[in-house]
């Protein structure tokens, strides 16, 4: 730990948004903790481990969720009110253990009764493993709307994949990134909770019988989805709802003819095949890769998902004995499922074959109540992203759904000539199958016309899907676009990761922020209060000797914590622009050698994030940052000025660490390339400056705080896209500003890598002759840019006014904001803020009939 002025332990202790540790509870604490160190784990405390410790408060805390999570669910099935289900390829979840103590306030308790027990629960915390079931911002996002829909007491359900290995643990080896297996379920989950009895079959391959106007799939491959339910608990208010995660499971039966033959070991093999789907996550963000066991997952989790649906739709307390169940005309008004992009799209053909092959309806029928149903949100306009499956695999894997999509796109088309009669070009812009070359279904076309709703996630992405990627839909169908800018969750992103900063505001402001986010504007009127301007210097300043050692400790690299903390943190991706980063840093260190007198402001750039493994430039970019950053760190004349650190393996964890550190958070993607972003909101919401383009939700944090507070240079979408019109040329940008030819030169050069000179010649490449996202062209205004916040950044007290002002503008990027909108204009449901009765353990009688009665557990 960090020496700072006030322990972590005292300052828990404070009456704060942690709790108060009460005596009766810290004393329950400690009783249960070492009951299920014996009971549980099998150890006492001579033998027993760190993990074991972690382990037994892990159990500890669950049991204070059992009686919510069970009290919730029996609520839900004597209500029956209409459920949201979100379905979702990924959740990054992070760690559990602090982010659950926090939510249902007993966090006080359990840090002193593991201080009495001798043990950090700082130390404790460090050894879950995150679970890392997404790849970024898309499965991040999704986590933090599962903490806003339980903290608003919507009966809703997150659906996914139980991957095996999340997303891979990046080590960096001489500036490669060199990717490990995550196992994060080595140790076991002890969050989780197997559900065998509501394993379900899922189907694959076969062929399809007509008779008549029916058809029956047949002959198909059945893979068993298995449930693992993990609890997810609401801000205070005794609401836990469930996040459903499907692992594959093999059939039982063995194939005889290899017993028969005596090849048992094969038999045992062949099995194992079914269960490679769910074990490892795809880790490409922001690139569809259309191969097969992708397709098998995105279908088996939708497939599992909506077979779990329609069971808790028809033993529903009122629906088991009311008839209309049966026909499903209620459907639509009990059931709302979200599909977070494209990947569970073929959740639309799925529910069209259960109602019409399975329960007996009409196409027609079918077809309304399931686009009353489902509603679909859009995360990216990069093509290479859209997912494009080959007719042939649908064929063979999923036939029957390839007869349903054909189906659905000939009923499609005949709207749209009935709308635009004559428009032969329109019809092929608008179709679900594209003919051109090899013939693929547009899943995005499908997700459109087979959804009530669309959006996207920040006011200019869904202009940008109105005006340009969806405009022929939209003009067909206007009343379906709507927007839904992000959000982040207060919870896990301030008054968890941030708890100075945290106990700061609620000195001021109460506590009454951590659900109405927009409380925060009440700090504006403390800006030119200079008490509360050092206290939040203070704050920043001790993340910042905290992430100092942090870094000493895993990279043995010492930073000048007075030096500016500039971050940018995210997925490696050309769109991203890590490069025009590097440009900068590249840029500042030629004027220090150039001039080592003259003033300079100190900084301390941070680059982290994940390079898909197929991505050669990507891997390229990270290559060329760790060799910059050789040069730059060991070079004496420089000194302290300058650091670079390349921070491996940022997860959801190391984020945690990083955010509430930051003075200045680069959001520096190309205009009109990133769909919102959540990063940016991370950062505003802890009092880091933003250096940004009009991209994303930059916009609206701009229209937030004005423009006075943020640092925003470069080209708008309309002056990218006249760019485009009129054609990019890089090297007239690199022939008329000396700085910038002297960067490149020196990365074409081998200058930052001597012993392999060529090594970055095609990184020059890339910039000079096939650059998409124009990095040049925003060169010397970033460079402006980065001045600026650097002359400010001289200015504490201005600098600090500015932050105050970042956290005070943040109310409307709160995911419980997101959701309220979500539910109000998509789901048709009302978000509640009451808190559900206190817990208490259930009776007997009660875990027996009414368990066995209500199976959403």
């Amino acid at each position: 730990m960090s020496a700072i002025p006030q322990s972590d332990h005292e300052r828990r202790k404070q009456i704060s948004v942690r709790g108060i540790a009460q005596v009766e509870n810290v004393t329950n604490v400690k009783k249960t903790f070492n009951r299920h160190l014996h009971y549980t784990l099998v150890k006492d405390r001579n033998v027993a481990t760190p993990r074991d410790y972690f382990f037994a408060l892990a159990h500890t805390v669950r049991d204070h969720l059992v009686s919510r999570w069970i009290r919730t669910q029996q609520h839900y099935y004597e209500n029956d009110p209409k459920r949201v289900y979100y379905l979702s390829l990924e959740y990054y979840m992070g760690r559990t253990l602090s982010n659950t103590m926090l939510n249902i306030g007993i966090q006080g308790a359990c840090d002193e009764a593991m201080y009495q027990l001798g043990l950090d629960i700082e130390d404790l915390e460090d050894i879950e493993e995150d679970a890392g079931l997404g790849n970024g911002g898309l499965g991040r996002l999704a986590a933090c709307f599962l903490d806003s829909m339980a903290t608003l007491g919507l009966a809703a359900y997150g659906y996914g994949i139980r991957y095996e290995y999340g997303i891979f643990a990046q080590k960096i080896k001489n500036g490669d990134q060199v990717e490990e297996p995550d196992d994060w379920l080595r140790f076991g989950n002890p969050w989780e909770k197997a559900r065998p009895e509501y394993m379900l079959p899922v189907n694959f391959y076969g062929r399809v019988e007509c008779t008549g106007e029916r058809a029956k799939w047949v002959d198909t491959q059945i893979v068993f989805a298995m449930p693992y339910d993990s609890p997810i608990p609401g801000f205070r208010n005794n609401v836990v709802n469930t996040m459903r995660l499907w692992s594959a499971k093999s059939p039982n039966s063995f194939n005889l003819r290899f017993f028969n033959d005596g090849d048992y070991i094969q038999a045992v093999c062949d099995r194992n095949l079914a269960e490679n789907i769910s074990r490892v996550l795809y880790p490409n963000d922001n690139f569809f890769e259309g191969k097969e066991l992708r397709l098998k997952q995105e279908y088996f989790m939708v497939a599992a998902t909506l077979q779990d649906i329609i069971r808790r739709f028809k033993s529903s307390k009122f629906g088991s004995r009311d008839p209309v169940r049966t026909s499903f005309e209620t459907f639509p008004e009990k059931v709302s499922i979200q599909l977070n992009d494209t990947h569970p799209a073929l959740a639309i053909p799925e529910l069209m074959r259960i109602l019409v092959d399975i329960e007996g309806l009409t196409w027609d029928k079918a077809w309304e109540i399931s686009c009353k149903t489902c509603a679909y949100t859009n995360h990216t306009v990069l093509p290479e992203a859209l997912e494009r499956w080959p007719v042939h695999l649908l064929e063979r894997i999923l036939p029957r759904h390839l007869q349903i999509i054909f189906e659905i796109n000939a009923r499609h088309l005949e709207e749209v000539t009935k709308r635009f009669p004559g428009d032969i070009d329109r019809l092929r812009r608008m179709s679900l199958v594209e003919e051109e070359g090899e013939k693929r279904i547009n899943m995005a076309h499908l997700a459109i016309v087979g959804a009530h709703a669309v959006n996207g996630v920040a006011k200019i992405h869904s202009d940008i899907l109105k005006k340009d990627i969806f405009k022929d839909f939209y003009e067909m169908n206007p009343e379906k676009f709507q927007n839904k800018t992000n959000g982040i969750t207060p919870r896990r992103w301030l008054a968890l990761c941030n708890p100075g900063l945290a106990d700061a505001i609620v000195d001021r402001i109460g506590e009454s922020w951590l659900t109405h986010l927009d409380e925060l504007k009440k700090l504006s009127s403390f800006i030119n209060d200079r008490g509360f301007r050092r206290t939040i210097q203070t704050v920043k300043q001790e993340n910042k000797m905290k992430l100092a050692s942090y870094i000493l400790k895993e990279y043995g690299i010492t930073i000048n914590t007075a030096s500016m903390f500039d971050i940018q943190v995210k997925r490696i991706h050309e769109y991203k622009r890590q490069l025009l980063n590097c440009l900068h840093f590249i840029t500042m260190y030629n004027r220090i050698k150039r001039n080592p007198s003259a003033p300079f402001v100190p900084r301390t750039v941070m680059i982290g994030g994940k390079a898909a493994p197929g991505y050669y430039m990507a891997k390229q970019i990270i290559r060329l940052i760790c060799a910059v950053a050789r040069v730059i760190n060991n070079d004496p004349v420089v000194g302290d000025k300058l650091k670079i650190v390349y921070l491996e393996n940022y997860r959801v964890t190391l984020a945690e660490k990083v955010i509430p550190a930051a003075d200045l958070s680069q959001q520096i993607s190309t205009a009109g390339t990133e769909a919102s972003g959540t990063g940016n909101m991370k950062f505003m919401l802890n009092g880091a400056l933003t250096c940004g383009t009009l991209d994303g939700a930059n916009i609206e944090m701009r229209e937030e705080m004005g423009p006075e507070n943020i640092f925003i240079f470069g080209m708008t979408v309309e002056e990218v896209e006249e760019l485009k019109r009129k054609g990019y040329n890089a090297w007239d940008y690199y022939n008329k500003n000396s700085e910038l030819k002297q960067c490149i030169d020196q990365i074409n050069s081998g200058f930052f890598n001597p012993h392999n000179p060529d090594q970055f010649k095609d990184v020059a490449n890339v910039l000079l002759n096939h650059d998409r996202f124009y990095l040049l062209a925003d060169y010397e205004d970033y460079i402006k840019c980065q001045e600026r916040a650097s002359d400010m950044y001289t200015n504490t007290e201005e600098w600090t006014k500015m932050a105050i002002n970042n956290i005070a503008s943040s109310g409307k990027f709160s995911s419980d904001r997101t959701i309220s909108e979500y539910a109000r204009e998509i789901w048709g449901v009302e978000p509640s803020w009451e808190k559900l009765p206190a817990p208490h353990e259930p009776k007997e009688e009660e875990n027996s009939t009414e368990g066995k009665k209500n199976d959403k557990k």
